[in-house]
Parts: structure tokens; C-alpha cells; sequence
């Protein structure tokens, strides 16, 4: 059973982790106003890299079963789906969306921009945890039947 939970926690990983890239960089490529395909591309392969290596190295699942139990929450229910997308949320958001806006910014300042990076930052992290809250909260679920339906294939 131990060996199961692991497989369906990396493609967990793996499903989350290129979705979350993908929409975040979508977003984030849409609201700087200045949307490329190009530049959208390297977010995205950026942004599906760190996801990947935040799944292999934090241990997502543990962390939100640990949640789980001690809010006496089923991860089934509306609550626990709740939790769930905010830890989630609270643990690749903040990094992917720093990167991003972090190589943003350099782009801009080495083209001569004057920015400030936190003013660049804040808001741009408050609109990917809210997208990202929101994306998680209904694609979550929808991935977790997929990996338990391939590990028992």
C-alpha cells in the first residue's frame, strides 16, 4: 500500500505540477500586459521544472494528509478539499511566481526599465495564489481519480 501511495504521489507531481505551470504562466504572461508565445514558452518549461523539483523534494501529500488528520477533516469532503488546495497552493505558488517575476524582471531592467521589484511582485503573487487556489481546488480532485485509476490498472 506504501508503494502505491508513492506512485500516486508522483504523478500527482507530475499532473499538478505541469498544470500549475502552465496556468501561471498563461496568467502571468496575460496580466504583464505584454503577452509573447516565446515568452510564455520559457515560462512555462521554467515554471514545470521548479514545480517538478518542489514534488520530488517537498513532501506535498504527507504534509496535506498531516493537515488533514489534525483538522479531523476527510480529505473527501469540501473542507478537506479546501485545505488541501491551500497548502498546495501555499507551497509551489510563492516559489514558481517569485521565479517568474523575478526573470520578468530582469528582462525589463536589462532593456532599461526602471521597476521595482516588489511592486512587480505582490501583486502578481496575489493573483496566481488566488488563480492558483481556484485551479487546484477543481483539478485536484480530477487528477487524484486519474493517478488511483492508473496504479490500479
Amino acid at each position: 500500500m506504501d508503494e502505491t501511495m508513492k506512485k500516486v504521489g508522483r504523478k500527482m507531481s507530475l499532473y499538478m505540477g505541469v498544470t500549475m505551470s502552465f496556468v501561471l504562466s498563461l496568467v502571468g504572461n496575460l496580466s504583464s500586459g505584454h503577452f509573447t508565445f516565446p515568452g510564455f514558452l520559457l515560462s512555462f518549461v521554467i515554471s514545470t521544472v521548479v514545480a517538478l523539483l518542489i514534488g520530488m523534494i517537498v513532501p506535498v501529500g504527507k504534509i496535506t494528509r498531516d493537515a488533514l488528520k489534525n483538522a479531523k477533516l476527510s480529505p473527501d469532503s469540501t473542507g478537506g478539499k479546501l485545505l488541501s488546495a491551500l497548502i498546495s497552493d501555499l507551497i509551489y505558488t510563492p516559489v514558481m511566481t517569485l521565479l517568474m517575476v523575478f526573470l520578468a524582471y530582469r528582462q525589463a531592467v536589462s532593456h532599461g526599465a526602471q521597476l521595482n521589484f516588489l511592486s512587480m511582485f505582490l501583486p502578481s503573487l496575489l493573483l496566481s495564489l488566488v488563480v492558483g487556489y481556484f485551479c487546484i481546488f477543481f483539478i485536484e480532485p480530477v487528477y487524484m481519480k486519474l493517478a488511483m485509476k492508473d496504479v490500479r490498472a
